[in-house]
């Protein structure tokens, strides 16, 4: 365009908003004389890949935003469980390693992988444990003449019209480890944001105690450390208390639901402690529970602190060496139940081992003592053999169970003891005898459940699947109960079945509360309440169903 000398700026700028306007925010120049081409946008672009502009929510997995689009920020798929195609990793190729691979009909591919293996350096006689990740992702990929476990599987899912082929697939089909994101649960654009070489994946994937020397060491420039200094600081001081309660093996993401109760307990103090708050009652629990004594002291100095810093610190608890180390011990009794609800004693450690009313105090001053037996079982029985163990932090471990024997397995909080016990022992044992346990841990064999009938695990999960569930009607004394009740006279007379003495079903129940003994008021703004009801008055039952009287 034809400009004065004068005007040309003026001119340009008006010609390059419009430009850039029009071209949705993107705008190239080229050099008339040398065709050179530059491109400008207001984007985060660079070699054609767009980049979000970097938020807080753009590195949440709860967020739609930054969650991996494949996943939904789950970090697992429904696909092909490597686990399920080759079950026994201490099996070589040349053994079957690879199950689908082993009937009569698919031992094509079997043959063609052994055929090409010599060429591309894979061993097929050493156990397929052995073999490198580059050697897994050829077999997984294919090479020369075998095409490989993916393709294998690609090939089956175009003949799922097939009846025999779904149920074929079904057998191999599990949560996977997602292909998108690789397990971190986010989207590719938000592991390409790196501070100190590292993606925030990288960081959540060190173990705490590794991450906060990470944070200590880095280097940041001065703009960048004034910008992000109070976060910087917060970040430090939160894993400093996580690793000062003694958890700083753990990674930070750990699943919750894996981990053991010593170790819950540990980070709900150190959120606690985290928050600094002063003035405060901190109302405990038996936070002891699950913890191994080596852990004890570090719980204790936890609670010390809490109350070094000014709040008050209120203990339930049954652990010696806790009580050893309480400003103050109020021992309540003298037994359970109807025969308890004073108090015995109140005072000092000295002082309630002093007081001959306290039970406590004479187990504690050794005056009374359990007996420990002098004799122990030393026959020999049958045992459950566990091979392989490797799930969460096992390392391929071997363990033989003795039968018709108390048998205990110990160790400091977070060695193991309840993967083994509930996913590897349990999970193994119930799988074997049809049930479908909720997990299965990592294991090559178990041995040993042909010698007993069933299996049984008690935890500290809840009893009963509704909030009507009582210890009564969980081990179904209710139902006879119920049976004695409808068969007196007065319910005869009146025609009362048994299940009219049910707070669960209409009939007997008090409608009112439908059988729950109280009344839910939902407050708009406040947290709900719950009231007595006024018809039945917490009993469940209507009047007429009370009137029913045995004996």
């Amino acid at each position: 365009f034809k400009v004065s000398q004068g005007d040309i700026r003026e001119k340009l700028a008006d010609s390059i908003e419009v430009t850039f306007k029009e071209g949705e925010n993107r705008l190239v120049l080229i050099n008339a004389d040398t065709n050179e081409i530059k491109d400008f946008n207001k984007f985060y672009e660079c070699c054609g890949i767009k980049y979000e502009e970097p938020e807080p929510r753009f590195f949440s997995f709860n967020n739609p935003f930054g969650a991996c689009p494949v996943c939904q920020g789950f970090s697992k798929t429904i696909g092909i469980d490597m686990n399920l195609v080759i079950p026994n990793l201490n099996l070589s190729i040349m053994d079957g390693a690879i199950a689908p691979f082993r009937t009569a009909k698919y031992s094509s591919y079997s043959r063609d992988l052994i055929q090409n293996a010599k060429q591309f350096n894979i061993a097929i006689n050493i156990p397929f444990k052995e073999l490198t990740p580059q050697q897994v992702s050829l077999i997984r990929k294919g090479f020369g003449s075998f095409k490989g476990i993916d393709k294998f599987f690609e090939k089956l899912e175009e003949k799922t019209y097939k009846m025999h082929i779904r149920v074929l697939l079904s057998r191999y089909r599990g949560y996977t480890t997602c292909s998108a994101c690789k397990g971190s649960r986010l989207r590719r654009e938000a592991l390409q944001v790196k501070i100190g070489g590292k993606s925030i994946y990288d960081v959540v994937k060190m173990p705490i105690e590794h991450s906060l020397s990470f944070f200590e060491n880095l280097k940041l420039s001065e703009y960048d450390m004034m910008v992000s200094e109070r976060v910087f600081k917060e970040i430090i001081k939160r894993l400093t208390f996580l690793n000062n309660v003694g958890i700083g093996y753990l990674t930070l993401e750990r699943l919750s639901s894996t981990l053991s109760g010593g170790e819950t307990q540990r980070i709900n103090l150190a959120t606690s402690l985290g928050s600094a708050l002063v003035g405060t009652l901190y109302v405990l629990d038996e936070p002891s529970i699950g913890l191994h004594p080596r852990d004890n002291l570090k719980l204790i100095n936890i609670l010390k602190n809490l109350r070094d810093i000014g709040n008050s610190v209120l203990v339930v608890e049954h652990d010696p060496e806790m009580m050893k180390h309480a400003d103050i011990l109020i021992d309540m009794g003298p037994k359970a139940g109807i025969n308890g609800g004073e108090i015995i004693a109140r005072g000092t450690y000295d002082e309630v081992l002093k007081n001959p009313d306290s039970i406590t105090g004479k187990y504690l001053s050794g005056k009374i003592k359990i007996p420990v037996p002098s004799e122990r079982r030393t026959d020999m029985t049958k045992e459950i053999e566990i091979t392989g163990a490797a799930e969460n932090n096992l390392k391929n471990i071997n363990v033989n169970i003795p039968l018709n024997r108390f048998v205990v397995i110990t160790g400091v909080s977070g060695s193991g003891k309840s993967t083994l016990v509930h996913d590897i022992l349990y999970g193994g044992i119930a799988k074997y005898f049809g049930m479908a346990p909720s997990k299965v841990g990592k294991y090559d064999d178990i041995k040993g459940g042909q010698y007993i009938d069933d299996i049984e695990i008690v935890d500290q999960s809840p009893i009963g699947k509704t909030p009507r569930s009582n210890p009564i009607s969980y081990i179904k004394a209710f139902e006879i109960i119920r049976e004695i009740f409808a068969s007196t006279h007065q319910a005869r007379a009146r025609g009362y079945k048994p299940g009219y003495f049910s707070f669960n079903v209409p009939g007997g129940r008090c409608e009112t509360c439908q059988g729950d003994g109280f009344i839910k008021v939902e407050m708009q703004f406040l947290a709900d309440i719950y009231l007595e009801c006024e018809d039945c008055n917490g009993t469940r039952f209507k009047k007429e169903i009370r009137e029913i009287t045995y004996r």
